[in-house]
């Protein structure tokens, strides 16, 4: 039996029916038609279904789309403001603090609340607050160089 939820989607009202065992992740992706998020383990390990519920950063694999009736949902689709990156976006493509992209969108979610809890944190603090997001490419450094260039302008 499906159900009826209206969220708060990147800024914009949305409803839709959908079965209650259908996840965040699989809602965003083939619901929403949003293709930012990414669909990595499903076990809630690699981190690239990151987004946010209500300001706090959530693997979207680890939560029902039932779940995210009437609360407020970013994506990495949402970060722009009037076509501009948001600051931990430009820092990523500055730094290079991608490769392939898979985890990118994940990783920039989770940088982003990690600056916004932190403004000025320390790389061993930036590696601690990624270690939920994997990446296979870039060995880290440049995501963390990113973080760091990110730090103080993101208004945390």
């Amino acid at each position: 039996m499906k159900r009826t939820i209206t969220l708060t989607l990147n800024g914009k009202r949305v409803t839709h029916e959908v079965e209650p065992r259908l996840l965040l992740i699989h809602y965003l992706r083939d619901v929403a038609g949003l293709t930012g998020p990414h669909i990595g383990c499903e076990t809630s390990i690699c981190g690239a279904c990151t987004v946010e519920v209500d300001g706090n950063a959530v693997k979207a694999c680890t939560m029902f789309a039932v779940q995210a009736d009437g609360r407020s949902v970013l994506t990495i689709e949402g970060l722009a403001t009037n076509g501009a990156y948001h600051p931990v976006q430009e820092a990523f493509w500055n730094e290079h603090g991608l490769q392939c992209g898979f985890c990118t969108p994940g990783m920039i979610m989770a940088s982003k609340q990690l600056l916004e809890r932190n403004p000025r944190p320390t790389e061993a603090e930036i590696r601690h607050g990624l270690e939920g997001n994997l990446c296979r490419c870039t060995g880290y450094q440049h995501i963390v160089n990113a973080v760091r260039a990110a730090a103080g302008k993101t208004g945390g």
